[in-house]
Parts: C-alpha cells; structure tokens; sequence
C-alpha cells in the first residue's frame, strides 16, 4: 500500500505544483496559465494480467490498443500546454529527474513532438508530450 500512497502523492505533488505555480509564488493564476499545464493525456499504456481479455475489451471500445507494457511498469503520456523550459520549472519543483528529454517523438496524435521521460516512485515511466 505504500508504494500506491507514494505514487498517488507524486501525481499529486506534480499537479499542484503544475496547477499553482504562479499562485504559491505570489503571481496571479492566470501567470500560473501563462506558464504551462498539463492539458490532458495524450496516451495511457496500463501492465495487463489477462492480456487477450484486455486488448478484447479496450478494441470493442473502439481505442487502438497494442500490447507493450509489462508489469509492473505503467505509462502515462501528458501533453503539457507550455514550453519546455515551463516544463523544467515544474519538473525541477516536484523533485523529479528527467531520465531522458526533450526529444522529437511521434504521439498518441500521430504527429510529432517534444518529449521529455522520468519516473514516479514506483517507477512508473511518466511522458510528458509538447506538440507544436
């Protein structure tokens, strides 16, 4: 249960951070826009037990699935709504370390971006993606 607590205290930590960084710091929230934010997911790949099952059921949802992942390890792909050197500052505040980045890599969108690569504490690897 630990290491679920740790994970969810990271994401949480990130956001705020993502959500308030004009805010803590005595600016206003529309600074905190000016600078970036997390927009949405760009792509999510989940570790499967019952892999048939799942590509099955995600497929007849109508979502492109292919089967990657391996457990433990998730992948959560954010598209940041900033710049790279935004994405720094909030990175750099969460205590997170890049393991790589920014680099040009093709999207859930199918076109390409910049991406930059870390881990949560459970070692979960976490994209964070800027399209042009």
């Amino acid at each position: 249960m630990a290491g679920k607590s740790s994970r969810r205290r990271f994401i949480r930590d990130v956001a705020a951070v993502s959500a308030g960084v004009g805010v803590a710091s005595g600016g206003s929230a529309t600074s905190a826009q000016q600078i970036g934010r997390v927009r949405g997911f760009d792509h999510v790949a989940l570790p499967m037990a019952h892999t048939e099952a799942m590509l099955a059921f995600y497929r007849a949802l109508g979502w492109d699935v292919a089967p990657a992942v391996v457990p433990p390890c998730g992948d959560l792909c954010f598209v940041w709504e900033g710049t790279a050197e935004s994405l720094k500052v909030i990175l750099d505040r969460a205590g997170a370390k890049v393991e790589i980045g920014p680099v040009a890599r093709e999207g859930g969108r199918r076109k390409t971006g910049s991406s930059v690569y870390l881990r949560d504490p459970d070692g979960n690897l976490l994209e964070f993606m800027i399209y042009p």
